[in-house]
């Protein structure tokens, strides 16, 4: 269990936020933003291993996920309208409550896979509130492939409404990447080699849902707008990213959406970018085989990225 869990209020929703302190002398803070159809709980051992290491870590749960309630964010959607909006204030939110707790340290933001895809625009939308930002396991380059899955999930609305599942999409995602593990045991293969975590996975209430299509929807604009040359210009060109993904992780293409990523990051500029793929990994880096070395390598770039952060970043 995370040390303390809190009860953030923001622009109407009841934010459930997890907390573990840094062990002694603390460096930064970390926060977490988790991916799709899961829950910052997560993400505790994470917690403990970055929080023994010196940082306040901050997880919490996004709108429609885990223990965050809203009027108009039941699980699996953001919200009725202007979801991406409200995520990222959630997130300012959230900065801004651990560093009042913990004033003059510098900030980190880690986001896995959806995750990701928040992190990188609220760092644009947000400009100076993050030192060092890091993307894991994320797929920002769907290209025409997103445009049609965006056309599917508009005639979805058209038929039948926004606030229920998708037909199509999971099929096309979830389904898909199942399939694509060789001798699959379980349609979630895809996450982990880790059996045990797998397992979890399945067993866990609050994980694997199927968004309805306004999530979706939201997923994919997230996706086209995060990588804008306008919003990418917000952010400072020194300004530390830290890159992961898994060389067997079909969400990402097998770890090249990851590594197009950074070639984008660095036509637009940005010169201090780290770029891991975990060869023999899927989607979850840290709930695979081997993550204590993904948690080592991240530890030390964090240490190095705050090392180097200018004084009017913290």
């Amino acid at each position: 269990m995370f040390s303390e869990t809190l009860r953030l209020q923001n622009a109407g929703a009841s934010l459930a936020c997890h907390h573990q302190p840094a062990e002694g002398q603390a460096h930064a803070i970390l926060m977490i933003s988790h991916g799709l159809a899961e829950h910052s709980r997560r993400y505790r051992r994470f917690a403990e291993a970055m929080a023994a290491r010196g940082y306040h870590v901050y997880a919490h749960d996004h709108r429609g996920h885990g223990e965050t309630s809203a009027p108009d964010a039941p699980i699996g959607r953001f919200a009725r309208w202007g979801g991406i909006e409200s995520v990222i204030r959630d997130i300012a939110a959230v900065h801004d409550f651990a560093t009042t707790r913990h004033p003059g340290l510098p900030v980190i933001l880690l986001g896995h896979s959806m995750g990701g895809l928040i992190a990188l625009n609220a760092a644009a939308d947000l400009p100076g509130r993050f030192a060092a930002l890091a993307v894991w396991n994320s797929n920002f380059a769907v290209g025409l492939s997103g445009r049609a899955a965006q056309a599917i999930l508009l005639a979805e609305r058209m038929l039948k409404g926004s606030d229920v599942p998708s037909d199509m999409l999971p099929r096309l995602t979830f389904s898909a990447w199942g399939k694509s593990i060789p001798n699959h045991r379980t349609e979630f293969d895809w996450l982990s080699h880790d059996p045990v975590e797998v397992d979890a996975y399945i067993a866990d209430p609050s994980c694997g849902f199927d968004p309805s299509v306004s999530l979706w929807l939201d997923v994919f604009a997230l996706t086209f707008r995060g990588i804008e040359k306008e919003r990418l210009e917000r952010l400072p060109k020194d300004l530390p990213i830290h890159l992961v993904g898994g060389g067997q992780d079909p969400a990402t293409n097998y770890g090249k959406a990851v590594l197009w990523l950074s070639k984008r990051l660095r036509s637009q500029g940005f010169s201090r970018i780290s770029t891991e793929i975990y060869q023999d990994m899927r989607h979850e880096t840290l709930n695979e085989i081997g993550a204590q070395t993904a948690i080592a390598n991240f530890a030390g770039w964090c240490d190095a990225a705050i090392r180097a952060v200018p004084c009017e970043r913290i």
